[in-house]
């Protein structure tokens, strides 16, 4: 029981993991992107439609071809959300909050509507739209994880997008402390005038990040569908992962490593109620909302503490007017 609980929630918690990724990568240049909850459903439902296109396009599945495609629509559905907030909040420095809300409501917008042409096309009795083939594709596991005892069931036993989830996450807190473009661009998010005058290209850089991690961001909506969800596309399915990614990056003070465990946690503190015996309607609700009630828990701890190094970049949220440096 333990270890099936451990397996839930990593897995709950890998879209969390993506989603917090990308919105930490891309608030370390100072932008604010609450549109996240969009950016992972378009991300979704793009994965879907190149999912759909080629199983129906061919008799026999190619394992690699069902992976790459969804995979690459998915970056392609993403990047587009990514460009159009930067090209809003960069370019034209329109109000980074509300935009991000914007965006939220057209990414919901766009995957109903794209999910149910795909559903009427398939002339299903359900609202859903089922892609088996592909998701077996993507939760592939290691072959000799089931020779390892527990040890293979709660560290190997996960589709490879769990892993890569973790090497982003790893690789981002290397590169914003070891790397010269990684403190570049934590430069940008904590003084953007000071990194102008420096001779870093400001625009550039919240361009690539937030772009980047629109991306990363992208692929836990796929996860989420074809890992999670077993290849199934409902409308309004995500629920609330995309607002619990956000409040992810605040648990984690910004810092991709301590995502990796606050996923986990996460992940844990939304189906911990389904282990718990004889509990009523109300109490799985209170449970539920566990994530949001840590998240500002450790909100209030850090302002009180105030370590700089736990803070959000100085200038998130803020727009950069380069004729007022």
């Amino acid at each position: 029981m333990i270890i099936a609980f451990i397996q839930r929630a990593i897995v709950q918690g890998i879209p969390l993991l993506f989603g917090s990724t990308g919105e930490i990568i891309t608030e370390k240049t100072g932008h604010l992107n609450l549109g996240t909850a969009g950016v992972m459903y378009v991300g979704g439902i793009a994965g879907v439609i190149g999912a759909f296109m080629y199983e129906n396009s061919v008799e026999t599945i190619n394992p690699v071809l069902a992976v790459i495609i969804p995979i690459l629509t998915s970056i392609i559905g993403s990047l587009i959300m990514g460009m159009i907030y930067s090209v809003l909040t960069v370019t034209f420095r329109a109000n980074q909050n509300v935009t991000g809300l914007a965006l939220t409501t057209f990414g919901v917008g766009v995957g109903n509507f794209f999910g149910g042409s795909l559903i009427k096309l398939t002339n299903s009795e359900l609202p859903s739209i089922t892609l088996t083939a592909t998701s077996n594709c993507f939760k592939t596991k290691i072959p000799f994880a089931e020779n390892l005892g527990w040890f293979g069931d709660i560290f190997l036993s996960y589709s490879f997008l769990a892993y890569v989830a973790i090497a982003i996450a790893l690789f981002a807190a290397f590169f914003f402390n070891k790397t010269k473009a990684g403190l570049s661009l934590r430069a940008v998010g904590e003084n953007p005038a000071t990194a102008d005058a420096a001779g870093i290209n400001v625009s550039r850089y919240k361009y690539l990040a937030t772009c980047t991690g629109s991306v990363i961001a992208g692929l836990g909506g796929l996860y989420y569908v074809m890992d999670y969800a077993c290849g199934v596309w409902s409308n309004d399915g995500f629920g609330d992962r995309g607002w619990l990614a956000i409040a992810l990056v605040i648990f984690a003070v910004w810092k991709p490593n301590l995502s990796i465990f606050g996923s986990i946690l996460f992940g844990g503190l939304l189906v911990v109620h389904n282990y718990i015996p004889n509990l009523t309607m109300a109490s799985q609700e209170i449970f539920k909302m566990t994530p949001y009630v840590v998240t500002i828990i450790v909100l209030v701890i850090v302002s009180m503490r105030r370590k700089r190094e736990n803070l959000p970049p100085a200038s998130l949220g803020l727009s950069y007017f380069r004729e007022e440096r």
